[in-house]
Order: C-alpha cells, then structure tokens, then sequence
C-alpha cells in the first residue's frame, strides 16, 4: 500500500466518518445528557461494536452473509427493532421527564458502554461496507497483516475523532439545551431520527 493510497483512504474515511448516523447521532445525545466523561462509555461501547463488525468482515463472514441472504436479513430486522426500540425510548423519557420534579437518573458505565455496543452492531451493513471498502485500499502482492493495521488504526483513530467532536459538541450546547423544553425536544427529535433509521432499514431489508 502506497503512501498516496493511505492518505486517500484516510482522507475517504473522515469525509465517511463525518456523516451523522446512529453512532454520532447517540454520542451527540449522550454528550447533552450526561457529559463528557460518562459518554467516554458509550463512545468505548460504539468502538468494541466497529471493532467487532470489522473483524467479522476481515475473516471473510461478510460473504458468508453475502451468500446466506436470509442470516443477513435477520440481523438487519433485529438491529432495526433495537434502534426502534432505543427510539421510543428516548421519546417516552424525555416526555416523562417533563411531567417530572425527579432528579434524572444517569446509567452506571455499564449501560451506556453496552448501549454504544448496541447501537455500533444495530447496523451489519458495516460489514459490507469493511468488506469493500478496505481492499480498494490494499496492495495484494504485499504482506495483508501489516496493511490491514494500518488501515484499521487509521480508521478508528478518524472515528473516534468524530465521536468526541459529536460528543463535545453536544456537551457545549447543554446549557442552552437546559433553558424550557429545549432538551425535552431535543431528546425526541433524536428518538424520532432512530424510529426513522429503523423504519428505512426495515424498508429496504423487504422492499428492496
């Protein structure tokens, strides 16, 4: 893999990265709600998610998915129907929080960790995408260990970037968030944006 190579797939993936989907969708949310420092949690919980779909893709079971149509179909309804899930859920809190005097109730480390995982594995397209992203940038004639690394920590090193960026932002806009019903709309706003992720996921997995 050439040097020009790696810098254009780096440059691919912060441009890839940068894109609001369901992963910095939660980090910006969580980063309202709790912060900073907890949402380092769930942001560790979105990476072991990547990693785990990467690694997936990298021993080949994306075409496994790819040759078994029906078990991809599978992980999609599911991932779809926790998306969904964690929708109606951000919806249902913030408006119960609303008719509430109750101080809100912050998950331990291992909530918010388990939810990034969630929601990082909610999308198995990632598999595919790993699948044919990755050897586009890959000089096969060359040792594939060393380039996979390299390629693996570039990519994380760019996404988590976007994480904390999402995160950060989120955390910089909370006390604004925090005047009336501000937070309350901003928390249903969010869940209605993964109830519509959910119901284009399940679209496309039967209308497709």
């Amino acid at each position: 893999m050439t040097l020009q190579n790696f810098l254009f797939f780096l440059i691919s993936t912060c441009l890839i990265s940068a894109a609001p989907g369901s992963n910095m969708l939660l980090a910006f949310q969580f980063g309202v709600n709790y912060g900073i420092k907890k949402t380092l949690w769930t942001l560790a919980g979105l990476s072991m998610g990547l990693l785990i779909l990467l690694t997936t893709s990298l021993l080949g079971l994306g075409l496994i998915s790819t040759n078994a149509p029906f078990l991809l179909i599978i992980i999609k309804v599911v991932g779809a129907l926790y998306l969904a899930y964690l929708g109606i859920k951000s919806w249902r809190q913030a408006d119960s929080e609303l008719h509430s005097d109750q101080l809100q109730v912050i998950p331990t480390p291992a909530q918010l960790f388990k939810t990034g995982v969630w929601v990082s594995l909610s999308n198995p397209k990632a598999i595919l995408f790993f699948a044919a992203f990755f050897p586009k940038f890959i000089n096969f004639s060359a040792p594939l260990l060393p380039q996979y690394l390299m390629l693996t920590v570039g990519f994380f090193m760019i996404e988590i970037t976007w994480q904390l960026v999402y995160t950060m932002s989120g955390k910089k806009l909370s006390d604004w968030l925090q005047l009336g019903n501000r937070l309350m709309w901003l928390n249903r706003l969010c869940g209605l944006i993964f109830i519509i992720i959910a119901m284009a996921l399940i679209t496309e997995i039967f209308w497709h």
